[in-house]
């Protein structure tokens, strides 16, 4: 990479830009593993992410690398079936770690910041076709969901994903042993609240126990395009 090309992916991964230029959050979820020795990279990235207000990063820890020494302690068969979905969903036959799928969509390398600063600047040049408003009192999650544009008559999923912001481990076993990872924005649980046809508002509240952060997704069925998303503290 060129001086002038790590100048712009700085610019693109550390920095978000001006509040007059955001939209929507751009979703990313990066498919990981602590068992996996090229993965480091895209965790670091990933961490790098979590400054950034328009940047909704998500680390789903996959399990399919447990038998080569070291069990993940944040692995979820969930999450490998989740990565599986969107293999099948846009027409891939092999699954992969490190790997970032971006709203929904599109998929890159996870340690190929270029290629990800790329597809982070393309989504967020789309305004969302939802508006997510989303509040925690007390031990509720408040939700409304708009339309702001005429959406197809499909099946929409609303659904909440609960994440710690920061966890170490000390991996002692495998290919990353002796080594000590912060990990950012684990997810540690994912719900589907309910289906919804995106035709009219819609406004409904759900049990929230806990400080950690979540996120509300609003997504194409399971696997299709996130359309809009939003974070709450």
């Amino acid at each position: 990479m060129n001086a002038w090309k790590a100048i712009i992916v700085a610019i693109l991964i550390g920095f978000p830009l001006s509040a007059t230029a955001q939209s929507g959050l751009v979703v990313v979820e990066l498919f990981t593993s602590q068992g996996c020795s090229s993965c480091p990279p895209a965790d670091a990235l990933l961490h790098r992410l979590t400054k950034r207000e328009d940047v909704l990063p998500l680390a789903l820890h996959v399990d399919y690398w447990d038998y080569i020494g070291w069990k993940d302690q944040f692995a979820r068969p969930d999450h490998t079936l989740r990565q599986k979905g969107y293999a099948h969903a846009g027409g891939r036959n092999m699954i992969y770690t490190p790997q970032m799928v971006i709203m929904g969509q599109d998929d890159v390398v996870g340690a190929d910041a270029m290629e990800l600063a790329d597809a982070i600047a393309k989504h967020r040049q789309i305004l969302p076709p939802v508006a997510v408003y989303a509040a925690r009192e007390g031990a509720f999650l408040h939700l409304t969901l708009r339309p702001l544009v005429v959406l197809p008559q499909e099946p929409l999923m609303i659904q909440l994903v609960r994440f710690a912001p920061v966890k170490s481990v000390e991996i002692t076993r495998g290919e990353l042993a002796g080594s000590q990872f912060d990990y950012a924005n684990v997810v540690e649980g994912w719900q589907q609240l309910q289906p919804w046809d995106g035709q009219n508002e819609l406004s409904f509240s759900v049990p929230l126990n806990g400080a950690q952060p979540v996120a509300v997704l609003v997504q194409r069925g399971e696997h299709g395009p996130i359309l809009a998303a939003a974070r709450v503290e």
